[in-house]
């Protein structure tokens, strides 16, 4: 019997006022899995996210977790449900220190692994060394790495994150590439949203491609490497 993905979303369309960003998306994300959702600024890529975690309601169409309807549920409702969300532009706290960032997110949910402060610190060994200094005086990459921390204290069923790589030298993203594939095999669920396609090709087990606020193309990472038309027509990379 097939299982049923962790998250299905299924024909929907978020507005912005009168400006209609997503045209009917569906998608879907079996657990233990890594999505990547593709695409040129603009096409709708973040306010994807924002309908996933609450903060866009879609006018139509319908978003199931774990077989549950939650189109239309706050966004607290979701993160007690196991959503968690690693933004865009990382948005920690930077006057608390690495420790109080974690603690600020922390909750005990009912999972195999559980995520915790010196699990964190495992994870990401050099935010154990600098877990008094305030979040602030960190660089961008160790920012990202406790973005990401957070997110994991919070101990969700689904990670999504919104272009994680943005801003990152190409040695943090290495890095960056090594831990969520390390998160994959210890079975976490990660929906990113991306531009950097080496970094999708390397780290998601299936693609979606967005333009113009739709589905336009779905494949695994293997099919669009060798596929340089559809990355020159949607993503502007390959050949030309």
């Amino acid at each position: 019997m097939k299982k049923m993905p962790i998250l299905a979303v299924d024909e929907i369309h978020t507005y912005y006022g009168q400006s209609h960003i997503l045209q009917g998306v569906t998608l879907s994300l079996n657990e233990g899995a890594i999505v990547a959702v593709l695409g040129r600024n603009g096409v709708g890529k973040t306010t994807l996210i924002r309908s996933l975690i609450g903060f866009s309601i879609p006018r139509e169409g319908r978003i199931y977790f774990r077989g549950e309807e939650m189109t239309r549920l706050e966004p607290f409702r979701r993160v007690e449900a196991g959503l968690a969300l690693v933004p865009q532009g990382r948005r920690i706290f930077g006057s608390l220190t690495v420790e109080e960032n974690l603690l600020s997110s922390a909750r005990r949910r009912k999972k195999e692994r559980l995520w915790d402060q010196n699990g964190v610190f495992e994870l990401f060994p050099q935010l154990g060394e600098r877990r008094k200094v305030r979040a602030s005086s960190l660089s961008g990459g160790e920012q990202q790495m406790l973005a990401i921390g957070r997110a994991l204290v919070s101990n969700p069923d689904l990670l999504l994150l919104d272009e994680p790589t943005e801003g990152l030298s190409p040695a943090v993203i290495r890095e960056l590439i090594k831990i969520l594939s390390g998160l994959s095999k210890g079975k976490e669920s990660i929906l990113l949203v991306e531009q950097n396609l080496q970094f999708a090709l390397k780290v998601a087990n299936y693609l979606f491609i967005l333009s113009r606020g739709k589905v336009v193309y779905e494949c695994m990472p293997r099919e669009l490497s060798q596929r340089p038309e559809i990355q020159l027509a949607y993503l502007g990379v390959g050949e030309g």
